[in-house]
């Protein structure tokens, strides 16, 4: 069995996942370096190589994603029927929930306003701020991101409700669980409201200027999940006008932003570079080679593995497996 990993893996990394299969042979290299030459003699690949390398080669048996999106691995003819699809749900929930909880401080606690004011050497009051407390916070997309940030607030003192794809049984630290076609009733009732949805045609510009409309007078969005979920002109438009009261991005459409998009200086908006995930905590990394050395265990011996993507959703199988993480 040869595998190619394209994780920044140390040699601890290496170790647990030779001792998970250890008669296979271990390639490690960046992902840019990896040829379609290589892909057409391995069996499994972990870590996300550029789905545009892939053309169907029934040699791999397996592929384990680093990130939670699978954008562009379950279009037809990328992997050969057969292939197993698993991705990394469950590593990147702790981060960027902090970032989400870190960005909406900042914002409603006019943060950023203080900073601008210590570098100017401006002691200066900004006056009234916000709080998490009592507020009503609504979730949209309640994976392991939307999850662990709703948990957050509810622990806050917020009233947090959420959306999910399958309603289901509702979780204890929400106060209410609806489906997606319900989001416009929701949308006036709340003063936070946070994105966290994968891409896709049923998500694209799911955040519009009628959206925007509907959504409190003051509300905050947060958005970490795809860009193209929000129409970035409507959401200046929506800033520039004071309907919003803020937002705060790590994706948006287009990424990187071009320089002349009135987004960049809309008022009361927090923008980070779509860097609220990858690696930049260590423990994320941690967890990703973590479901990577489990889900290689699972596949030398033949069993189901955790994560498995569902190729006509893009989501992960609602398996007992699944629910598990």
């Amino acid at each position: 069995m040869k595998i190619v990993v394209v994780l920044p893996v140390n040699e601890n990394h290496k170790k647990a996942l030779q001792a998970a299969a250890p008669e296979a042979e271990f390639v490690y290299m960046p992902a840019s370096e990896v040829t379609e030459e290589l892909l057409q003699t391995v069996d499994a690949t972990i870590g996300n190589i550029p789905v545009d390398k892939f053309k169907g080669y029934e040699n791999i048996k397996w592929v384990q994603l680093s990130f939670a999106g699978t954008d562009g691995f379950t279009t037809p003819g990328v992997l050969a029927p057969g292939t197993v699809l698993s991705n990394s749900t469950g590593a990147y929930g702790l981060n960027i929930s902090e970032h989400m909880i870190a960005q909406l401080f900042m914002l409603i606690k006019k943060l950023d306003h203080y900073y601008d004011a210590q570098k100017e050497k401006a002691w200066k009051d900004f006056g009234t701020v916000r709080s998490i407390y009592g507020a009503t916070t609504l979730v949209v997309g309640l994976g392991d991101i939307g999850g662990e940030f709703a948990r957050k607030m509810h622990l806050l003192g917020s009233r947090v409700i959420g959306i999910r794809r399958n309603v289901g049984e509702k979780p204890d630290y929400l106060d209410g669980l609806y489906s997606l076609d319900q989001l416009d009733e929701l949308l006036p009732q709340a003063d936070y409201v946070a994105c966290s949805l994968p891409g896709g045609n049923a998500t694209y510009h799911l955040f519009d200027a009628d959206r925007f409309a509907r959504m409190k007078e003051g509300a905050v969005l947060i958005n970490v999940g795809r860009g193209a979920a929000v129409d970035s002109y409507a959401l200046n438009d929506a800033l520039r006008s004071g309907h919003l009261g803020g937002a705060c991005l790590d994706v948006v459409e287009p990424e990187p932003l071009p320089q002349d998009h009135p987004l960049w200086e809309a008022p009361n908006l927090l923008l980070t570079p779509h860097v609220s995930g990858f690696f930049h905590l260590p423990e994320t990394l941690e967890r990703v080679v973590r479901i990577a050395v489990n889900n290689l265990k699972a596949f030398v011996a033949g069993e189901t593995l955790k994560n498995q993507v569902d190729f006509t959703t893009g989501y992960r199988k609602n398996t007992e497996d699944n629910k598990a993480i």
